[in-house]
């Protein structure tokens, strides 16, 4: 009989108590979509392996040796009848990875793989990698697609922040066997968030960007962009161009970014994406979306003035306050599982349908950035509702 550490059993428990966890719906919905009771993945939802030496010679009083702070930023798929997450995992020591964790109906139960992936890496190593894309391409391969960091060459004496990034690329048929291929090459500054669109254009692949003059500061960047690469072996973006701007004195008043790869619907492309904006107390980030043209995946041809979603009380609260973050979301028929993360901190679900999204973007309130314009949708509404309250 295998002896374990102290407190094990105790550690088992809790870890089965919290994977088989049911999450029912909220009460309050607005419609548009649906939130749920739990996160469905945090840092406890780490398995016990991974954290404490479970052999009592060399771990006599049960000490947790690897720490986990937060899972975060997941990416999607919907694969072989199961929804798997790529998780934003990071450690105690402030390292980030990815670890895949897959659930039989993409609400609960989410459990993670037996060990994290293990990214294949270029000739300059990664230091810290996170936010990784999954894209089914119809070339046939699945992408990942993540930032990638590492400290800035260029940095003074003694400077131990300045960093720079960049999109790394992966590629997979089973997400477990992972091919690196070179990072992006972009003539447009650093790229920390890039998407790769699931269509082949003209016969090249189509990518979005968020182009910005350093690893902080957004400076003339800041706007989603799209440009091109002829291979993915060599992955020079070509002919890149804003096609969704940041605005003054909007929820993406300084800086804008794509989430997930965008949803194809009989009407357009249906995108989910991220902005933020200057607070008294900090950033605050919410998502958006947007639908572009079947025609051209570069024109908008529809885009609500507000939010469509933004941090409710508890999901203010974490590493980065006042945060939404996605990147990650499944189209299965008809409907949508919108997985995102609070505060750099804990994954949830939302669920909602193409139909709704779709007559979400068309018909609220387009933009037209005036106090104005905002009162006069309002009195427009309440006109258009006489008699009917």
């Amino acid at each position: 009989m295998k002896k374990n550490i102290p407190g094990y059993d105790q550690l088992i428990e809790n870890y089965h108590h919290l994977i088989n966890q049911p999450n029912l719906p909220r009460e309050e919905n607005n419609g548009v979509y649906q939130r749920y009771q739990h996160p469905i993945i945090t840092a406890q939802h780490a398995p016990i392996h991974w954290k404490y030496d479970l052999n009592p010679a060399t771990n006599p009083l049960g000490l947790e040796r690897i720490g986990i702070n937060s899972t975060f930023n997941p990416g999607a798929i919907k694969f072989e009848g199961k929804y798997l997450l790529a998780v934003r995992v990071e450690g105690n020591d402030r390292k980030s990875f990815f670890a895949i964790a897959e659930s039989p109906n993409g609400i609960d139960k989410f459990e993670f793989w037996d060990q994290p992936i293990q990214l294949p890496q270029t000739e300059e190593p990664d230091t810290n990698v996170y936010d990784m894309r999954l894209i089914q391409h119809e070339d046939g391969w699945i992408y990942g697609i993540f930032c990638t960091e590492r400290k800035d060459p260029n940095a003074p004496e003694g400077d131990t922040s300045s960093a720079v990034a960049n999109a790394g690329i992966v590629r997979t048929k089973d997400l477990k066997q992972w091919e690196r291929l070179p990072d992006l090459i972009s003539h447009s500054g650093q790229q920390r968030n890039v998407v790769l669109h699931p269509e082949f254009v003209n016969g090249q692949y189509a990518v979005y960007t968020r182009p910005q003059d350093g690893f902080i500061n957004v400076g003339s960047g800041g706007g989603i962009g799209l440009g091109f690469i002829d291979h993915m072996e060599n992955p020079e973006v070509k002919n890149e161009k804003i096609i969704n701007q940041k605005v003054y004195h909007t929820i993406y008043e300084l800086k804008n970014g794509l989430g997930p790869a965008p949803i194809k619907t009989n009407e357009g492309w249906l995108h989910l994406a991220h902005g933020v904006r200057n607070t008294a107390g900090g950033l605050r980030y919410t998502l958006y979306l947007f639908m572009t043209s079947l025609e051209d995946i570069g024109k908008v041809i529809y885009q609500p003035s507000g939010y469509f979603m933004a941090p409710n009380d508890e999901e203010t609260v974490g590493d980065v306050p006042n945060v939404l973050f996605a990147n990650g979301w499944i189209e299965e028929e008809g409907k949508v599982f919108i997985y995102y993360a609070s505060s750099d901190t804990r994954c949830h679900v939302a669920t909602s349908s193409v139909e709704k999204l779709v007559d979400f973007v068309k018909n609220s309130p387009q933009k037209d950035f005036t106090s104005a314009a905002s009162v006069n949708s309002i009195v427009q509404l309440v006109h258009n509702n006489k008699g009917r309250y």
